[in-house]
């Protein structure tokens, strides 16, 4: 079977999402060069992170970090445009199991009961197959040990791309879009609200604004990259 593989791979090889190289046998999905230099936050490691400070004011959380630095024109920018649009779901499994081991590890995160992705309107993910957002988070649950819940968590209107919007424009954007189905199965429970890009952060807050009323929650939020702006 090993050389029908090696034969295929010659036809068809597997090429690293990040630069477009060929992956060895033992990578997957992203070379060990660009693994390595991916630029990681470490936002994890403080409650007084950019990304928590971002909230400050606006929702309450438990603590909030991002896996990676969002440029554009790079590699990162790539692997989210390659996970939301080219059909690379491995890429949003992979990121999340690779930080998920992180968080894992985290004190501020040990406590997360389930994870709830970001939500696509029915329509946006009819059109899309899947949602990046949960893919994440279904990599992250892996890493962690907890269940993910892909439906409790819905988004109530279709709204615009964020793409290019002011700060204002975005939390109008997505003001009261997201409620909740069963708010008793999230009652006392510390939740991990999920999302691919933060950049004002207003999708996750109004996400957390929708939970924030369920009975003893707690609510942490992460990303895969941020780009504060």
């Amino acid at each position: 079977m090993s050389l029908l593989d090696d034969f295929i791979s010659l036809i068809f090889p597997k090429i690293c999402a990040a630069c477009g190289n060929s992956l060895w046998k033992h990578e997957e999905t992203i070379c060990l060069s660009c693994e390595f230099h991916l630029p990681r936050t470490n936002y994890h490691f403080s409650l007084e992170n950019p990304v928590g400070t971002l909230f400050w004011g606006r929702v309450s959380l438990v603590s909030a970090a991002a896996f990676l630095y969002f440029h554009k024109g790079s590699k990162v920018q790539r692997l989210i445009h390659q996970l939301k649009y080219k059909g690379r779901k491995d890429i949003g499994l992979f990121l999340g199991r690779s930080y998920g081991l992180l968080l894992k590890n985290s004190p501020f995160f040990q406590t997360v009961e389930v994870i709830l992705p970001v939500p696509l309107h029915p329509k946006k993910l009819r059109q899309r197959g899947y949602n990046q957002s949960e893919l994440f988070a279904i990599g992250l649950g892996e890493s962690m040990n907890i269940p993910v819940d892909a439906g409790v968590l819905y988004r109530k209107k279709a709204t615009e791309t964020q793409t290019k919007k002011s700060r204002f424009r975005r939390w109008q954007n997505v003001a009261e879009v997201f409620a909740v189905n069963d708010p008793k199965v999230l009652e006392m429970k510390h939740v991990l609200v999920v999302d691919d890009v933060i950049t004002t952060g207003a999708t996750l807050e109004s996400c957390i604004q929708a939970l924030s009323g369920i009975k003893g929650i707690r609510i942490s939020a992460a990303a895969i990259a941020v780009a504060l702006v």
